[in-house]
């Protein structure tokens, strides 16, 4: 398969020096352990190199903005708290506009869905609260319960129930990983560097903690780079 050929805007003067002010922020932050303070700005110099079509800067980016993102979720699963959420009356108190929920990881249940996870990682996003948000779904005919997250795509996958129905930190861990690694596996066919980054990219939105995955994203920016300069 032809690989497009990466069309580079060239980034305007005022683009250029708000992503140099954006990451230096992100690495002071980084320095004074400011880990959403370094995620917020090196999220979005990311988001203004990849409108431009610069993926080797996004690449650059994605080191430190990896950094802060693991830094996030270790401190959530640190903390030891696992909350189970399954009543809407339960979720409320979390996202309301006083709300100010606990550090920790939680797993919404049914009748809660993808989109009230969305909200509860977003309002401890906002407040600056560290915490790792798993959403499953009803069990299948096959007993395995389908864990999903809503973003600039959905992004689903089938995992096993936890062992005697207690939900533990190690299962909550590893439907994180599991989560990521579908996303992963989602693109491996994209061929088209440009494709295969713009499709990371989406998947990335959704799971923002998932070091592969992030990993994965530099390496297809550094694929995209090298098609650019090659095309040039």
């Amino acid at each position: 398969m032809a690989q497009s050929k990466p069309v580079k805007k060239p980034l305007s003067k005022n683009k250029s020096k708000k992503i140099e002010s954006l990451m230096e922020k992100a690495s002071v932050a980084l320095v004074e352990t400011d880990y959403f303070e370094a995620a917020l700005c090196a999220n979005e110099a990311l988001s203004i190199a990849h409108q431009a079509g610069d993926y080797e800067q996004m690449a650059r980016i994605l080191l430190p903005l990896q950094e802060a993102r693991r830094q996030i979720r270790l401190a959530a699963i640190e903390t030891g708290n696992v909350f189970v959420i399954n009543e809407h009356t339960q979720l409320e108190p979390l996202i309301g506009e006083d709300a100010v929920p606990a550090s920790g990881c939680y797993v919404l249940e049914p009748p809660l869905v993808g989109a009230d996870g969305r909200n509860l990682r977003d309002r401890c996003k906002m407040l600056g609260i560290a915490a790792v948000v798993v959403v499953h779904e009803p069990v299948t005919q096959l007993g395995r319960w389908p864990v999903v997250m809503i973003g600039p795509i959905t992004v689903r996958t089938q995992i096993e129930p936890p062992a005697g129905g207690e939900i533990t930190m190690e299962w909550v861990i590893g439907a994180g990983e599991q989560h990521g690694d579908a996303a992963i596996e989602s693109v491996v066919d994209i061929e088209d560097a440009v494709a295969r980054v713009d499709a990371l990219m989406d998947r990335f939105g959704t799971i923002g903690d998932h070091e592969q995955l992030m990993m994965t994203l530099e390496t297809a920016c550094k694929a995209a780079s090298r098609v650019a300069v090659e095309a040039a």
